[in-house]
Order: C-alpha cells, then structure tokens, then sequence
C-alpha cells in the first residue's frame, strides 16, 4: 500500500519538552507530558480539568500552574510561561530529516495541545516541511478521538486508508487506526537518547 499522507504527534515525537527543572524531576515532567490519563493523587475538580486541558488555554493554564504549586515550583506562573517557550522545546535530532525524506507528500501535525505551537516549528526553521496543524484546542476534540485523525485526512486531501500516524502514545496517537489510518510507535525519551527512531519509522513508511 501506498502512503499518501503522514501525520505525526507533536510532543514526545518531533519535539520534546526539556527543562532543567523538569529533567531533575520525573514524576512532575511524566504528569506535565502525559497524553491521555491524570496524575495520581489529583482531586475530582482537578481530574476533570486536567481531563480538558487540551480543549481549552485558560484551563490547560490554570491546571499546570495548579500542578506545579502543588509541586512546590518556585513561581509557577512564570515557569509555566517558560513551558510554552519555543527554546524550551528540543527536536529529536532526525526530526528535520524525517520530514525533509517525506517532503513529497503532506504532513499534519495532529496534537492534543492547550497552545500554539507553531512558534516551535518557526524557531526551529521547520515550518514550511509542515502542510497543517490539527491542534485540539482549536479543533475541540482530542486524541484519540477518530474526529481529529478525520480532520487531518480532510485538510490533507488524503483517504485515511493510505495515510500513516506517528506519535509515542499507542492509547491516544494509536486512535488513527480506527479510521483506517496506519501506526507507528516512537519512544517519548530525551532528545538524546533517540537519534534516529524517527528516520527508521520513515523508511518503513512506501511513498
């Protein structure tokens, strides 16, 4: 079969939030980059926010600064500030390459996400090796929800049948599949331990 079409998650796939802080800290960076789920302990009024983080900026704010005072971070409103940085995300190191080696078919970032994040892919020099951004806050539906996988194929042009889905979260990425769409799985580890995760899915990827 012939992909036509790739979609890729954003968080954990192309790029990953690396913080100082956050690195020295794993419980609080799996709680802030988690794709589906709650974090442990969290009481009912959180969960159910946390649950729509990502359909919403004031709630996806309010939550992780939530989270972060509760993690004892010093001024947690400027740190989360420091989280939607475009300097504070990293791409994995063949993410430019994936993209370039795709470049003959369209891509979708497709991202459960409460912000734009656009800027990343502009601070990085990326943007143009990507043909759409389906973000959950703006389409007001989140993975694994077939809808956005659905959204992507449309603006793509493309039947799901012959397009491909690449993230790091079999539950909420792995929602492609019930449209159609192919799926491949990357591991969420520091930029620095996955060198070429990416290039490998794309070589199994028929263009």
């Amino acid at each position: 079969m012939t992909i036509r079409a790739a979609l890729f998650d954003f968080s954990g796939t192309l790029f990953r939030l690396e913080h100082p802080e956050l690195e020295s800290n794993g419980d609080l960076m799996r709680a802030l980059t988690a794709p589906v789920g709650i974090a442990d302990g969290m009481d009912a009024e959180l969960a159910d926010a946390w649950q729509r983080r990502d359909l919403d900026p004031d709630v996806h704010r309010w939550v992780h600064v939530k989270v972060l005072n509760d993690s004892l971070v010093p001024d947690a409103e400027a740190f989360y500030e420091q989280l939607l940085h475009a300097d504070s995300w990293q791409p994995y190191p063949d993410t430019k390459a994936t993209l370039e080696r795709l470049k003959d078919i369209p891509v979708a970032v497709v991202s459960n996400i409460g912000w734009d994040i656009r800027a990343v892919f502009e601070r990085h020099g990326l943007t143009h090796l990507v043909d759409e951004f389906v973000l959950s806050y703006e389409e007001g539906v989140i993975k694994p929800d077939p809808k956005i996988f659905t959204t992507a194929c449309e603006r793509l042009g493309v039947d799901p049948r012959n397009a491909v889905m690449v993230g790091d979260s079999e539950e909420a990425d792995g929602g492609a599949e019930a449209i159609g769409c192919s799926f491949r799985l990357v591991n969420p580890v520091p930029t620095s331990d996955r060198p070429n995760a990416l290039l490998d899915v794309a070589r199994t990827i028929p263009v």
